[in-house]
């Protein structure tokens, strides 16, 4: 299997099924001297992990990492930065049932086509666990990227049709994590929370999508053809699981208007380049203007539900098929810091190789 590296100069290398020994991975790349603070790593990790409120997975999982190599008194020193986080509430018994089943809308067809086996026990290398370790890299390239001011905030922008209308600007981002739903509108908040509650008790699941907003970029990150910023942050979000969407600043909305109402004109404030507006989400030309890089991803509901489905089984067969275990009725709540660590790894990777030309 090929495909699990992400990234040019700070790349990160992930390892790792739901239901093996661990996941976790290695970082390459990551510059020298940086002094880490592992409570804030661990935070980012208790933000993503499992059992986390009544509208998440109940597997409880501690998500505390062990960190391998690459690190000595607190300080990277530039050699590889191993990792892995143990798996330890594992329930394999729970999906026995699948064993030869084609679950709808999961990759259990797509693995055991492309590779003629796959390990069923929680989707193997398909779950979400993996994104365990994306948090873990994202979170050293947040500190990393917070030396130089720049701040990324993740947030539930809409759960099904509650959405907060709220512009990016008025925004409050010290309110996202005072509900379990991560939505800094307070007022839309327990709306989405209830919601929620309400579809896991049908045995059902509902999609939501994921807001982001990168603020004080430097400006001239992104190369203009293949590797434009847009593009590859596009990737990096359309990577993570159950993603169906991305859209960057004005995203499909902005097919709505003129062009005379969507350019981004330019004025001369306190000495500084600005734009007016910023339909543009901080990217021309696929490269970093300085104003804020804000965008939009679309999370389709989780595939596992518990009610009765027909679907198929590896022989070819018609079968009755039906949810268990323990999986999350909306998956957005605990995407945010994954979307924040995928932000990350991908503005810390630009900066670097941005640094490295103009060297």
């Amino acid at each position: 299997m090929a495909g699990n590296t992400f990234g040019t100069l700070f790349k990160l290398t992930t390892f790792g099924e739901s239901h093996g020994e661990a996941v976790g991975g290695i970082i390459d790349g990551c510059p020298a001297g940086i002094e880490l603070d592992f409570n804030e790593i661990q935070k980012e990790l208790d933000r993503r992990k499992p059992g986390q409120s009544k509208i998440t997975t109940q597997r409880k999982e501690s998500d505390i990492v062990q960190f391998l190599s690459g690190i000595f008194e607190g300080k990277t020193t530039g050699t590889p930065i191993g990792f892995s986080i143990l798996n330890k509430d594992q329930k394999s018994k729970d999906y026995n049932h699948i064993k030869d089943a084609f679950r709808p809308s999961h990759a259990d067809f797509t693995y055991q086509n492309k590779y003629g086996i796959r390990d069923y026990k929680g989707g193997g290398r398909s779950s979400a666990r993996e994104t365990v370790s994306r948090v873990v890299a994202g979170a050293i390239a947040k500190q990393i990227l917070a030396k130089m001011g720049v701040t990324i905030n993740g947030y539930v922008k809409a759960v099904g049709e509650i959405q907060t209308n709220l512009p990016i600007e008025s925004l409050d981002f010290s309110n996202t994590e005072k509900t379990i739903i991560r939505c800094p509108d307070l007022k839309k908040a327990q709306e989405m929370i209830d919601y929620i509650d309400s579809i896991r008790k049908s045995g059902d699941t509902i999609g939501g999508i994921v807001g982001c907003v990168i603020k004080n970029m430097p400006i001239g990150l992104g190369e203009p053809v293949f590797d434009k910023l847009n593009a590859v942050l596009g990737g990096a979000m359309l990577s993570i699981n159950a993603v169906k969407g991305f859209e960057l600043g004005s995203g499909f909305e902005g097919t709505k208007l003129r062009g005379s109402q969507h350019n981004d004109l330019f004025e001369k404030t306190n000495n500084k380049i600005r734009t007016r507006q910023n339909n543009s989400g901080g990217v021309q030309g696929g490269i970093s203007n300085g104003e804020p890089v804000y965008f939009n991803v679309a999370f389709k509901p989780v595939a596992t539900i518990m009610q009765d489905q027909k679907s198929i089984d590896k022989n070819g067969n018609l079968i009755d098929i039906k949810g268990k275990g323990r999986h999350d009725p909306c998956v957005v709540p605990r995407a945010v810091p994954i979307v924040e660590a995928m932000a990350a790894i991908t503005i810390l990777d630009f900066y670097l190789r941005n640094k490295a030309i103009t060297i």
